[in-house]
């Protein structure tokens, strides 16, 4: 089995250690920068599968040497930002970041992104390989629904959903950005005339706690307040 490997980028020394004692212990071959500089100099000499990226660094940013390494190289990079750094967050996600996590994180926490972004990158890489160019799947990140077969995916892991459930998902991942409202989605996928919509928040609270890594802090699945409900558009 191929060992994946991670690069840890983090001014503090005690958090950059902290991690790469839990991402060792499961399995994973770590490497360290003090700043973006060294960053990309650990790039240039070592085989990296996944980057976890301070924001916020001295010499230079987290931002800068995401920019920077996406000239060359397409491996997920995980923010690691501070709740005051909203801004940097945004930003840094537009400027080719694939996850973040807003410190004080917990160790299990940043396992299940990197996780979830390498089982992701593989996926990716596989598809470029075989030319994949199926209609029936619709895919949104790291989320992807097939019709043929009726299978749900979180980042290449399989989740099991009713059938209503599956139907719900469908109707919003075939038209992304898109806001459904309850009433619709009731029409759509009961194909009878709306009546009572409250069963909707209870499927869709249902689908969130088994496609989303924080149900409370949905990446995909997202309400509208007083409008409906829409599969959020992944960069």
């Amino acid at each position: 089995m191929e060992i994946n490997h991670v690069l840890i980028v983090e001014d503090d020394k005690e958090i950059r250690e902290g991690v790469e004692i839990y991402l060792k212990s499961q399995g994973y071959e770590v490497f360290q920068a003090a700043d973006g500089i060294e960053g990309l100099e650990v790039i240039e000499k070592e085989e990296i599968h996944l980057a976890v990226v301070d924001v916020m660094m001295p010499r230079m940013d987290g931002i800068a040497m995401t920019i920077k390494l996406r000239e060359k190289h397409d491996f997920p990079v995980i923010f690691l930002s501070a709740k005051s750094e909203e801004v940097d967050k945004i930003l840094g996600l537009n400027m080719g970041a694939d996850d973040y996590v807003t410190k004080p994180f917990t160790p299990m926490e940043l396992l299940a992104r990197v996780n979830s972004q390498l089982r992701r990158y593989r996926k990716f890489l596989e598809k470029l390989e075989n030319k994949e160019t199926l209609e029936n799947i619709h895919t949104i990140g790291g989320l992807e629904i097939n019709e043929d077969t009726v299978g749900v995916t979180v980042d290449g892991e399989p989740v099991k959903l009713t059938p209503i459930e599956y139907k719900i998902l469908l109707l919003l991942m075939k038209s992304p950005g898109r806001v459904f409202s309850a009433d619709e989605i009731y029409e759509r996928v009961w194909n009878e005339r709306a009546v009572n919509t409250d069963t909707i928040m209870v499927h869709v609270r249902n689908i969130r706690e088994k496609i989303e890594i924080n149900p409370k802090e949905p990446k995909y699945l997202k309400v509208v307040w007083g409008v409906g409900y829409k599969i959020e558009k992944q960069a």
